[in-house]
C-alpha cells in the first residue's frame, strides 16, 4: 500500500453509463479499487512519530488568511497560541462531525445492504465502503483524542434528529444517497482545496486528509452512479418530492460541515458582530457554501430534479448558482 504522505488524490471517473451491464462494471471496478488501494489508520499513519505529535500552540494550526475568520482583524489580534488553538479546534470539530456523519452513513448503508438480493454487485461495494468509513471514523477520533480539546461535534439537537437518517433507505434509497452526497461533497470540496492551498500543514492533518480524500472519491462516485441509475425510473411524483427535499438536505449539511462550532465561539469569546460579519453577511462565506455542493447541484439538474419550484428552494437555502454557459 502507498504511504499516506505519497498519496495523490484523484476524482473518480464520473462518466455516464448507458446500461445495466456498464453500470455493474463500474460497481465492480470500485470494489476492485477498494481491494487494491486502501489504507489502515493504525498502520499507515505514524501516530507516535514525534513529528506527528499534536501541540495546541503549533503555528501550523493557525487559520490561513484565505479563511474568512483567519483574515479578520479580531483573529489576527489574538495571541499566537490562541490563534493556533482556535485553528486546531476548527480542524478537530470538522473531524468529529465527519465521524458522526459517517456513523450515520454506515448504519444506513447496512440497512440498504440488508435487503439486497443474492448476486447484487452493490452488496460487495457497500461493505467495502462501510469498512473504509469505519477506518475513517477511527482515525478522526484518534486525532480528536490527541488534541485534548473538549470537542463535541454536531449540536445536540441536530445529533438527536440525525438518528433517523439510517432508516431513510427503508423509505427511499434515492433520498438516502442524496444525504450521502450532502455530507461527503462539502467536506471533500474543502479538503481538496486545503491540499492545494500552498500552506504548510501539520503532517498528521495532511496524512489523514489525503487518505480520506482518496477513499471518499470512490464513495462519491458510487452515490452519483446509483442516483443516475435509479432516479430516472422513479414516478413523476417521487421525482418531484425528491427535487424539493434535496436542496433542504444539501443546504443544511453544507452549513453543518462548514460553519464554526458554537462551542468554539463561546470558548474563545468571539464577539457576535465578528461572527455576523464573517459567517452571516460575508459573500465569500456564502460562495464557499454554494460552491461546496456544486457537483451535486449539477447532478440534480442533470437528473431533472430542478424545476421552477425546487429552484426557489435552492435559492432560499443559499446554494443555487446559475449554470455556466458552455
Amino acid at each position: 500500500m502507498t504511504p499516506a504522505k505519497n498519496l495523490t488524490p484523484d476524482i473518480e471517473h464520473d462518466e455516464r453509463v448507458p446500461g445495466q451491464r456498464a453500470y455493474e462494471a463500474v460497481i465492480e471496478r470500485l470494489s476492485k479499487a477498494s481491494v487494491e488501494k486502501h489504507w489502515e489508520p493504525y498502520v499507515d499513519i505514524p501516530w507516535d512519530d514525534p513529528d506527528f505529535a499534536v501541540d495546541q500552540t503549533d503555528p501550523r494550526w493557525e487559520m490561513p488568511l484565505v479563511d474568512a475568520l483567519g483574515s479578520h482583524p479580531w483573529y489576527q489580534g489574538q495571541p499566537q497560541h490562541i490563534r493556533a488553538t482556535m485553528g486546531l479546534w476548527r480542524v478537530a470539530t470538522a473531524m468529529k462531525v465527519g465521524l458522526q456523519f459517517e456513523n450515520l452513513l454506515k448504519r444506513g448503508l447496512l440497512n440498504y445492504a440488508y435487503r439486497l438480493p443474492n448476486g447484487s454487485p452493490e452488496f460487495r461495494y457497500v461493505y467495502h465502503e462501510t469498512i473504509e468509513e469505519g477506518h475513517h471514523g477511527m482515525m478522526f477520533q484518534e486525532f480528536v483524542n490527541r488534541t485534548k480539546l473538549p470537542i463535541r461535534g454536531m449540536p445536540r439537537h441536530l445529533s438527536v434528529l440525525a438518528q433517523g437518517v439510517p432508516w431513510i433507505p427503508l423509505i427511499s434509497t434515492e433520498l438516502f444517497f442524496v444525504f450521502v452526497l450532502g455530507g461527503e461533497d462539502p467536506i471533500d470540496h474543502v479538503q481538496r482545496k486545503m491540499l492545494k492551498d500552498g500552506k504548510i500543514h501539520h503532517p498528521l492533518e495532511e496524512a489523514i486528509i489525503r487518505i480520506h480524500v482518496a477513499e471518499e472519491a470512490r464513495h462519491i462516485s458510487f452515490a452519483r452512479h446509483y442516483l443516475r441509475r435509479r432516479v430516472p425510473a422513479l414516478s413523476r411524483a417521487r421525482r418531484f418530492a425528491l427535487g424539493l427535499i434535496a436542496p433542504l438536505i444539501l443546504g443544511l449539511m453544507a452549513r453543518v460541515m462548514l460553519s464554526p462550532p458554537g462551542a468554539m465561539i463561546r470558548r474563545f469569546h468571539i464577539p457576535d458582530d465578528v461572527v455576523k460579519e464573517v459567517y452571516e453577511d460575508n459573500p465569500e462565506t456564502a460562495a464557499q457554501i454554494r460552491d461546496s455542493v456544486g457537483r451535486t447541484r449539477e447532478l440534480c439538474v442533470e437528473l431533472g430534479l430542478v424545476n421552477g419550484l425546487s429552484r426557489r428552494v435552492w435559492k432560499a437555502m443559499g446554494i443555487w448558482d446559475e449554470p455556466r454557459a458552455a
